[in-house]
């Protein structure tokens, strides 16, 4: 069975609708007095309030516009109000912004049109205003993110004719944009996919409640993404035939797809329909069922948030990472105000020869003079000798490697890791990159400062290459700990499994996700009598509440398994 790129789910009910037809014709039948329509900034708002607007008027239904946009507090008071003094002079980083959208309204005020026309409030923010009618536009994060690199997109409260940066989408419109959205969702009248503008597939807001429901009580994949970068590989495109229409932020015909989402929280959604489909953020399943997704456990110590990400590190033909850490725990409160950290762990799925793995401080390492050199390659552009501080090992296929904050690492070339880790905001603090240009073609910065202030000396790689331990065994299969930490946590496990063999499982109040590293399918089954395929390479959802289940292998099959400890 071959990796599936648009994993979908029925509603609960009834199609999804496509195209303007039935939202216009939804507004003549409602004659609302305002209808309020919400979404990201990064939406294509003109061409789509255009088209609505164009199909209203076939229909004999007059309608007056307001841009909410321009009711925005003026720019330098919306970027005071955002940003975090201490990282506002950031060239790549700042903490996710805390206010609410509505708090950067300065009018929220709408007088009824003259002429009695129904009146159109929309863009960011519109759901704040009264209204009759609400919908939800929203835009993929992927899709946002391209947008944004290519120029397209202004950021939140930015004037007209301004581009938007990477850095405010990612850690100030995000945060408040998903806030809001979550605080609109149980008012949506209608949810519409913005994926394409100009075919807009939409849900009606309490089927959409209805079909979420159902989902979060049994298996499911998220819509995979992948994005091109500069160190990336072949292995997405030759092995899981990821098409060039799938690469995000890819400028020319030949990129590659190094870095692949398989589910990524908030920026992972799920689609939903059989013929024509409706994306919907995972951020709001998460948000509308956090209990049976989640179980208790998890939410009472992460609140309505997951935890756990997984995606893949392509540098099969490409080149090696750059050599990084994660804020340490105090640092990444205070300084980016996230109250967990980025701990990861390293399982390589494919490994070329010679392929290498780097991961903590060589034994005895000069720490000073480290960043003496790092520095000095930052000033003057010469190479910095990499291998001198920080340990080189050789990879090896199906072994995991545990990353907690503060230790220098990254994947060589010739590898495809599946990254297992905690989802705050990604502050990947880089010490070296290669001298290496981005994609853009400006050569890509390391951020020192950040980066040695998180180094733990004590990371070195003796603590951090785990011996599988067994945990348990049954008719065709064993169950292997594959690697825990103290400041991990989450765990991670594998099951091996003959052919013909089935592995009983529960999920124990907490959500486990299982990912498919060795053979072509498996077979998950839930006491409830649901069943979900997993093909290689694909990631599995299983939520809490689907309680007992079980993997089925036809033919011999390694399934790695990751949940909150």
């Amino acid at each position: 069975m071959p990796y599936d790129l648009q994993p979908r789910y029925p509603l609960a009910a009834g199609a999804v609708e496509g195209g303007y037809a039935p939202l216009a014709a939804e507004v003549a039948r409602a004659r609302p007095g305002t209808l309020s329509i919400d979404g990201p900034a990064a939406l294509d708002w003109a061409r789509f309030i255009g088209s609505l607007v164009a199909h209203l008027r076939e229909r004999g239904v007059p309608a007056r516009t307001v841009d909410v946009r321009d009711r925005m507090l003026p720019w330098p008071e919306i970027v005071a109000r955002t940003e975090r003094s201490v990282l506002r002079a950031d060239p790549v980083f700042a903490a996710p912004a805390d206010v609410a959208l509505a708090e950067l309204l300065r009018d929220r005020e709408l007088p009824p049109a003259a002429d009695g026309r129904m009146t159109i409030a929309f863009g960011p923010g519109s759901g704040a205003l009264d209204h009759d009618l609400l919908w939800y536009v929203d835009l993929p994060k992927r899709l946002a993110f391209a947008a944004c690199g290519a120029g397209r997109a202004r950021n939140l409260g930015q004037p007209e004719g301004s581009a938007g940066t990477a850095r405010r989408l990612l850690f100030v419109d995000w945060p408040i944009e998903d806030r809001h959205r979550r605080g609109l969702s149980a008012l949506w009248h209608r949810y519409v996919d913005g994926s394409d503008v100009e075919r807009p597939r939409s849900v009606d807001g309490e089927l959409l409640h209805r079909s979420l429901r159902a989902l979060s009580f049994a298996p499911f994949r998220t819509r995979p993404a992948f994005l091109a970068q500069p160190w990336g590989g072949r292995w997405a495109r030759e092995v899981l035939g990821v098409p060039e229409g799938e690469l995000c932020v890819s400028p020319d015909t030949e990129s590659n797809a190094g870095l692949g989402y398989e589910l990524v929280a908030p920026e992972s959604g799920v689609l939903l329909g059989e013929r024509d489909t409706c994306e919907v953020a995972l951020d709001v399943l998460v948000g509308a069922e956090p209990g049976p997704l989640l179980g208790d456990h998890v939410v009472e110590r992460f609140g309505a948030t997951l935890p756990i990400r997984l995606d893949y590190l392509d540098t099969v033909d490409g080149g090696d990472l750059s050599v990084h850490c994660h804020p340490l725990a105090g640092y990444m409160r205070e300084v980016f105000g996230l109250r967990y950290t980025q701990d990861e762990s390293y399982y390589v799925m494919v490994s070329r020869s010679g392929a290498r793995i780097f991961l903590g401080l060589r034994e005895g390492a000069d720490v000073t003079r480290f960043r003496r050199e790092a520095e000095r390659s930052q000033a003057d552009g010469s190479e910095l000798d990499i291998e001198r501080f920080v340990a080189a090992h050789p990879a090896s296929a199906h072994q995991l490697y545990l990353v907690p904050a503060g230790t220098p690492h990254g994947s060589g070339v010739g590898n495809v890791v599946l990254e297992i880790s905690a989802t705050p905001y990604l502050y990947s603090l880089r010490f070296y990159d290669w001298l290496r240009d981005g994609l853009d073609g400006r050569q890509r910065p390391v951020q020192l400062a950040h980066a040695f202030a998180n180094l733990d000396p004590a990371r070195v790689a003796r603590d951090l290459i785990p011996v599988p331990r067994a945990l348990r065994d049954g008719r065709g299969f064993t169950e292997t700990v594959l690697g825990e930490h103290p400041s991990l946590f989450f765990t991670v496990r594998r099951l091996d499994l003959d052919g013909g063999a089935a592995a009983e499982d529960v999920t124990g109040d907490r959500f486990h996700v299982l990912n498919l590293v060795d053979g072509d399918e498996v077979l998950v089954r839930t006491a409830s009598g649901r069943e979900h395929p997993l093909a290689y390479a694909e990631t599995l959802f299983v939520p809490a509440a689907a309680g007992e289940y079980r993997i089925e292998a036809a033919r011999a099959a390694r399934v790695v398994k990751a949940f909150v400890a």
